[in-house]
């Protein structure tokens, strides 16, 4: 079936793809990797990505890596190319190109910090806002809705036609980024590359069913407990709840399946901005952030060491969940100065950690 949309591509964005064609053309060895802790866009891009270059450009060697030194989430493994994705504390080449994806900011690399590093190249290909790219060439583009999308349109760019492969790995992207299209990311742009991904013979029931249908019993009494939890602050501006390794251990539920319950916290009726927390190994807390309308909540992310969008970021705090609360939310409170201006309380209802 032939779509009857199209994406376009200006002059810009075509120069930034010609110059990435570029470093690939000349590249032998190719290490591709988005950011630690991925979620689906992340994961989807680079494997959207490493099915594009095997498609236009034979004889590379391409490695797809993982930031983390963790197996690939559950729900991601049905991704088309997922069983080739390796830890980057596990590959040893000196790669004559690094591509990123879903990410801008070396730090967040994790351990595959170190290949960009002993990489003879590098470009990058996100929609983080990022003020100072490293690398020899990029595309970046905050308001695309996901990565997914500028990947699908370097292909688009190439003349590469799109794949089943490709386009359940974008559409996967596309469709976990935008929350199910959902949030306020979700664009004409995003519905006309989905479109054009469906058109090429990418599943959405695939998609869904996956991530969204295989929810395993330990998950649901994690959330169970997560839901029981939330707590609003600033006139109920605020949600936010948390999980700890207690709670892990307890239900049996795995560190990567709690990364979606801030949509739990997300859905509390009034609320305008999200937080949950889970602890992590190391004596970590790590934050996601949500905001549900014009407010930006990167800034806050940002000053944590973190980044994200507007509309949905994260961080990693050291110490533990009530530490971070008490860090984090008066950091949020900050961006409602009207609820300051009304004698709104400068105090947050701690919640029971036992």
């Amino acid at each position: 079936m032939e779509a009857s949309c199209s994406l376009d591509i200006d002059q810009r964005q075509a120069a930034a793809f010609d110059r990435i064609a570029r470093l690939i053309d000349q590249a032998h060895t190719i290490a591709i990797c988005a950011h630690t802790n991925p979620d689906g866009d992340a994961l989807g891009t680079e494997l959207g990505l490493l099915h594009i270059i095997r498609a236009h450009w034979t004889g590379k060697q391409v490695a797809c890596l993982l930031a983390d030194d963790a197996p690939v989430p559950r729900i991601y493994r049905f991704l088309p190319g997922a069983g080739e994705l390796m830890p980057a504390a596990a590959y040893e080449g000196t790669p004559d190109l690094f591509i990123s994806v879903d990410l801008s900011v070396a730090s967040r690399l994790a351990d595959a910090q170190s290949v960009l590093n002993r990489s003879r190249h590098a470009c990058i290909i996100d929609h983080h806002p990022c003020d100072d790219p490293f690398g020899d060439a990029w595309y970046i583009r905050p308001s695309a809705a996901a990565a997914s999308v500028l990947v699908e349109e370097f292909a688009l760019h190439l003349g590469v036609p799109l794949t089943p492969d490709m386009g359940l790995c974008f559409l996967c992207g596309i469709i976990t980024d935008t929350g199910r299209f959902q949030y306020q990311n979700t664009d004409a742009e995003a519905l006309v590359a989905s479109s054009l991904l469906v058109a090429a013979g990418a599943d959405p029931a695939m998609v869904s069913l996956n991530v969204y249908q295989s929810f395993r019993l330990e998950f649901l009494h994690l959330k169970a407990a997560v839901m029981a939890r939330v707590v609003t602050f600033a006139h109920g501006r605020i949600a936010y709840s948390y999980a700890t390794s207690a709670d892990l251990e307890r239900t049996g539920a795995s560190l990567d399946e709690a990364d979606g319950l801030v949509d739990v916290v997300r859905s509390v009726a009034g609320s305008e901005i999200a937080l949950f927390l889970k602890e992590v190994p190391g004596g970590k807390v790590r934050g996601n952030l949500r905001s549900k309308t014009g407010l930006d909540v990167s800034g806050v992310a940002r000053e944590l060491g973190g980044g994200g969008h507007m509309a949905a970021a994260g961080f990693t705090f050291e110490g533990d969940v009530d530490e971070a609360l008490s860090t984090v939310l008066p950091k949020l409170r900050a961006l409602f100065p009207d609820d300051v201006a009304r004698g709104g309380t400068t105090s947050f209802p701690r919640i029971d950690l036992s």
